[in-house]
């Protein structure tokens, strides 16, 4: 397709390469935003970023939490190139712009949750973003999306970096202070900005320039220890890193209304020495998100749950004949539904399923299948790893054994 194939509504944004139109494809009435390059900076964009955007974003598709990006446009002519997205209402930042209530606390927990599952998946695909900001991270009603890969990098790529990513206020203290020797945790850090100005309304370390910059985190969080700053003094040319001792006036007294285990978690994504610094894993599994996570162990188990009594309808409906040769597909299926389902979450978040779930009876076909695999495929096999086990027939088993079964028929 082509930019005439859209229909231009009205513009949403403008950055340094580029500006964001609202525009409706001709075709489909598909409301989109079309984030069109500067013509001058076409050339730019190819030689030196190889268009690492289009590239992130084909490797990130199908997540939740990143923007999709529905098609590239390139106008010969012209010169133009346009990346049509699908459209969300507002980002971040302007949901907060001069708000005078807080928001309330299970959307701030919601919005970041959401912000770290992003984070956690680009950085499990090799990649880290290095823009985080309210700017970059989009709504549609309460479902976040985190946009705007332009600057984003490979995780193994070789050091030293661009100094100057990322904005300002949300740049860690390993890219302030060095000369690009950072990684993936300045994620964290950015992150951890958003949540305090999600909280606060109002930014965290807004510095003028860089030293400004620097010394506002030190004001708050105080000076790092000498090992920390003899690291960053390694790789520093640009910057005199002499810092006299100053212990921060701390977070707590910025947002007094804030739970404690929110103000911990900040505090763990805002650690000075990056190696320390709390991952995205590590924050998904904080207690301050403990409500959510339960939240997704119910939806699991009522998935598994709603899985078997299809399956279960599903094998009453049959012949006894088409039972007999339908039996081992029936078992991929379910496996595939459903197990896969809860092995994921057994393997990522630790869940044990509860022995009190009352799961249902088992059919005469199913209680002849157990009494043909043998009783130790259907044992509770509590010396295994939480990761193998798994939902068949309504009882616990050894997803190993499962397979194995499978191969011999």
């Amino acid at each position: 397709m082509q930019i005439l194939d859209y229909r231009l509504i009205t513009k949403k944004g403008e950055g340094t390469f580029s500006e964001v139109l609202k525009a409706q494809s001709i075709k489909t009435s598909q409301l989109v935003a079309i984030k069109c390059m500067k013509q001058y900076c076409i050339l730019i964009l190819i030689l030196v970023n190889k268009l690492k955007e289009i590239q992130a974003l084909r490797k990130l598709q199908n997540h939740e939490h990143i923007i999709k990006l529905i098609e590239v446009l390139y106008d010969e002519p012209t010169g133009r190139l346009a990346l049509v997205f699908e459209l969300m209402e507002q980002n971040l930042y302007e949901h907060i712009k001069g708000r005078k209530i807080l928001l309330k606390q299970e959307k701030i927990r919601s919005y970041t949750y959401q912000l770290l599952k992003a984070i956690d998946f680009i950085h499990s695909n090799n990649i880290f973003h290095r823009d985080i900001k309210p700017e970059n991270i989009l709504l549609l009603g309460d479902h976040l999306k985190l946009a705007d890969l332009g600057s984003c990098k490979g995780i193994y790529s070789k050091h030293p970096y661009t100094e100057y990513i990322s904005t300002r206020w949300y740049r860690s203290p390993e890219c302030l202070m060095t000369d690009g020797y950072y990684d993936s945790k300045m994620d964290i850090w950015g992150a951890g900005c958003v949540l305090f100005e999600i909280t606060a309304l109002f930014p965290l370390f807004p510095g003028s320039n860089e030293l400004d910059q620097v010394h506002r985190i030190h004001n708050i969080l105080g000076t790092p220890n000498t090992k920390v700053l003899d690291r960053f003094r390694k790789h520093a040319t640009h910057m005199e890193i002499n810092f006299p001792y100053k212990v921060g006036t701390g977070l707590e007294n910025l947002i007094p209304h804030a739970p404690k285990d929110l103000v911990d978690l900040i505090k763990q994504m805002l650690v000075y020495d990056p190696e320390e610094r709390i991952n995205a894993k590590q924050a998904l599994r904080h207690p301050y998100f403990k409500e959510l996570r339960d939240q997704e162990q119910q939806k699991l188990l009522e998935t598994s749950l709603q899985s078997i009594k299809l399956l279960k309808k599903n094998d009453d409906s049959l012949t006894e004949e088409e039972q007999n040769t339908s039996h081992i597909l029936h078992k991929k299926t379910l496996f595939n539904q459903t197990n896969k389902i809860l092995q994921n979450s057994f393997k990522n978040k630790n869940i044990h399923l509860l022995d009190s779930v009352k799961l249902p009876t088992l059919t005469k076909k199913q209680a002849d299948l157990k009494k043909a695999y043998g009783p130790t495929n259907f044992q509770t096999t509590k010396k295994k790893s939480i990761q193998y086990e798994y939902i068949l027939y309504g009882k616990k088993a050894n997803l190993g054994n499962f397979l194995n079964t499978l191969r011999h028929k």
